[in-house]
C-alpha cells in the first residue's frame, strides 16, 4: 500500500469522517485559511490514482468516497512505523511510548486488559 503525504492524509480524514463528499464540501470542513478548490481537486485525483478514493457522478459534479477503511490505513501506517523505527518489535515500540510519554499506570493497565481480552477471542 502506498503512503500518503500529509496533505493527502488530511483530505482522507475528511473523507473518512464524511463518508462521501464533493470537493466543495470537503473545503467547507477545513479551517481557515481554506485551500483553493483546484488544490483539493488535485489531491482527490491523486488519492484516486493511489487507490484510496473513488467517485460517482452527481449532476454536473462528482461525489468522492474512501475505498479504504481508516482502520486499515492506520494499521498499515503503524506497522510501517514499527518496522522503520523499532526493528519490527511491538515491545520496543510500546516501551518507547511508555518511557517518553509518561503513560499512567491506569492507561497501561487498560492496554494490558485489551491485550488479554484479545487473547480470549476466538
Amino acid at each position: 500500500m502506498k503512503q500518503l503525504t500529509k496533505a493527502e492524509e488530511e483530505v482522507m480524514h475528511f473523507l473518512w469522517e464524511l463518508e462521501e463528499a464533493s470537493v466543495a464540501h470537503i473545503i467547507e470542513q477545513m479551517e481557515e485559511p481554506k485551500p483553493a478548490y483546484n488544490t483539493i481537486s488535485t489531491i482527490i485525483r491523486i488519492l484516486e490514482n493511489k487507490g484510496f478514493a473513488s467517485h460517482r457522478k452527481q449532476g454536473k459534479g462528482y461525489i468522492y468516497f474512501p475505498t479504504l477503511k481508516k482502520e486499515e490505513y492506520s494499521n498499515q501506517s503503524l506497522n510501517k512505523l514499527m518496522d522503520n523505527y523499532f526493528n519490527g518489535s511491538f515491545k520496543n515500540m510500546v516501551s518507547f511510548f511508555v518511557k517518553r510519554n509518561n503513560i499512567s499506570l491506569k492507561d497501561f493497565e487498560q492496554i494490558l486488559k485489551e491485550l488479554d481480552d484479545k487473547k480470549t477471542l476466538p
